[in-house]
């Protein structure tokens, strides 16, 4: 486990490592470029998990199930909310229903933290968790990433998946999504992309998701322009900021609340 930048959670937990491309958003993935910086730095768990094409560095569909990684949050005793496989899928097909079975043992185990997975497989998820766990955990968040319509499908998954809280990340939002239903949906973070091969993101796309979050009453939280800014300019992601309408917005979902 590590502690992060990322806005929207407090520490990351990776007891999977590597991955494969599935869809738009998948292309500029940040985890393919540090899985390959950890293979360098001599990290074994992450060695042998990318390839170079051309001058990127992308996934080889390798994927690693790391059992010394499943204790980790036992030894936090201070609560905190945890990103589940930010360098992976949970729900990637090969990762052993076992596997994933146990990562749910130690969220049971653990329900100080809150735990948020983030799937772009959300039919595997739905179907597991109903079929084969059932129980709903207070402290285990389930969301699916949605770049563009295309891929807006993965909302009805979201939606069967038995869960205390069910989020969306639009991130990178690279293309409109439209009209959405996120009714049962309780929360959503939208983002555009970074770093030099960035694709826009416009301020219109932003609005119908806001829109679609007001209508359902679904938590809003907007974690950054990204590479391009709202006036369709170039610049840093720091320079760009975290600004949209005037102001932050880091809506929560309302949580259960942790036990003592």
């Amino acid at each position: 486990m590590a502690e992060t930048q990322i806005e929207w959670t407090d520490a990351t937990w990776n007891p999977v490592a590597g991955c494969s491309i599935v869809t738009a958003g998948c292309t500029h993935c940040y985890a393919m470029e540090m899985a390959k910086r950890l293979e360098a730095m001599g990290v074994e768990k992450y060695a042998g998990l990318t390839r170079k094409t051309g001058r990127r560095t992308v996934w080889n569909g390798v994927v690693r199930e790391d059992r010394e990684a499943l204790s980790i949050p036992l030894r936090w005793r201070k609560p905190r909310k945890i990103f589940v496989n930010s360098m992976s899928d949970l729900f990637h097909e090969q990762v052993s229903d076992d596997f994933i079975l146990d990562v749910w043992q130690i969220m049971r185990e653990t329900p100080h933290h809150n735990y948020q997975i983030l799937t772009k497989r959300p039919e595997r998820m739905a179907d597991l968790v109903a079929s084969k766990i059932g129980e709903v955990l207070p402290n285990v968040w389930l969301g699916t990433s949605i770049e563009n319509a295309a891929v807006a499908e993965r909302i009805e998954h979201l939606r069967k998946a038995p869960a205390a809280i069910r989020f969306i990340s639009f991130e990178p939002l690279i293309d409109a999504v439209g009209t959405v239903d996120l009714s049962e949906i309780h929360w959503a973070i939208v983002g555009g992309e970074s770093g030099k091969s960035a694709r826009p993101i416009r301020e219109e796309w932003i609005d119908e998701i806001y829109t679609n979050c007001q209508t359902a009453g679904t938590a809003f939280f907007f974690k950054q322009w990204g590479t391009w800014g709202k006036d369709n300019k170039k610049r840093s992601k720091k320079a760009n900021g975290r600004e949209y309408r005037g102001r932050t917005w880091d809506e929560m979902p309302i949580a259960p609340q942790p036990a003592a």
